[in-house]
């Protein structure tokens, strides 16, 4: 049975990570860094597990992302576009790993995986038809997005024609970023003109992509990575890998150079270690290592869950941390009337977020 405080807990956690969602994804804000994000979603996760019967259609953990404005007509995915489930450190992936062989595919031999580059962007859609570009969204809540399709066609790297032999429907999911020399350049005009500058290059991508003249998202700095696919009729593919070869080869921007396979657990903490090592000397801002079965077969037998692909893991990068002086410590009643200790600090900039203050929770 649940005790009231769990309730109460668990519907402020409900609350929290709702309003940082709609910041997040509608506004193109963000109060938290991602690791802090990442703890509360742990929190209730935890709490749901052990108490079922608090699970509802409007948990945070049954959702995707936020649900789209109206400042965009509405555009529904033909199949969702689902979120990943994360790992924090290699103990994590490695249970991530025993499961999906021992528990789903009842098997001892390593799996192979394709290990990419997690690019802090803009999750967007592209549908070709016959070849041509005919629309493009955003993630929304992973059912119903924003149709930006004339802000898309502004972004050089994204081909309105793609190259022959192409498929005849092909739904293709990517990431949109701004590169960080590009976006100092892009804050310094913001800045010289008067206007508000933005705190980090994922917002700068968010931003400019939202906006409701696509001649303003013309002359910003805007960039795609493509990594999956969603529909795809008349061509086939065997594994991850391949799809983002017949990616690139269709016209389309993969980060082709930057993945790697690897067989087995040890040998993804390998690369994931090295990606780690030179995450600071890349041209854009990634947060961690995204790790896929590379075997399509096995995706497909591995299926979904309800909000991530089952064969598919975000292995996150330890956060940044950087010092402050905590000049004052207060207490903050939620709307259950649970008390938690808050320190107000000297503002610090942390990931790209300015933070002021901490749960001492």
């Amino acid at each position: 049975m649940v005790d009231l405080f769990t309730q109460q807990r668990h519907t402020e956690l409900c609350e929290e990570i709702h309003r940082h969602n709609r910041l997040y994804y509608n506004q193109d804000q963000q109060e938290i860094t991602d690791a802090e994000y990442d703890d509360l979603f742990r929190e209730l996760q935890k709490i749901e597990k052990a108490f079922p019967e608090l699970v509802t259609p409007d948990s945070p953990s049954q959702k995707i992302g936020a649900p789209a404005t109206e400042k965009f007509a509405p555009s529904t995915h033909a199949l969702p576009m689902l979120s990943l489930k994360n790992a924090k450190n290699a103990k994590e992936f490695h249970d991530f790993d025993t499961s999906l062989r021992k528990t789903f595919l009842a098997r001892s031999e390593d799996l192979e995986y394709a290990c990419e580059m997690k690019l802090d962007g803009v999750a967007i859609e592209l549908t070709y038809e016959q070849g041509q570009l005919v629309k493009a969204s955003t993630r929304g809540d992973g059912f119903v997005g924003e149709d930006i399709t004339e802000n898309i066609r502004t972004i050089t790297d994204t081909p309105h024609t793609l190259t022959a032999p192409h498929p005849e429907l092909l739904d293709v999911r990517g990431e949109i970023y701004i590169d960080l020399a590009d976006f100092q350049t892009l804050n310094r005009a913001q800045e010289d003109a008067g206007d508000k500058t933005f705190a980090n290059p994922r917002n700068a991508a968010a931003g400019s992509l939202r906006q409701l003249d696509a001649k303003i998202t013309a002359q910003r700095p805007l960039k795609i990575f493509c990594y999956g696919v969603a529909r795809m009729q008349g061509i086939e593919v065997s594994s991850q890998i391949e799809m983002l070869q017949l990616l690139r080869r269709l016209g389309l921007r993969v980060n082709l150079e930057e993945t790697t396979s690897a067989l087995g657990a040890d040998e993804v903490i390998d690369v994931y270690q090295q990606i780690r090592q030179r995450r600071d000397t890349l041209s854009f801002e990634i947060d961690g290592v995204v790790i896929k079965v590379n075997e399509i077969t096995l995706q497909e037998e591995l299926g979904m869950v309800s909000r991530s692909p089952r064969w598919a893991i975000a292995l996150k990068f330890p956060p940044r941390q950087e010092q402050t002086i905590v000049e004052d410590i207060g207490l903050q009643v939620g709307r259950t009337g649970a008390i938690t200790p808050v320190a107000h600090l000297k503002p610090v900039t942390v990931s790209g977020v300015t933070v002021s203050r901490a749960s001492l929770q």
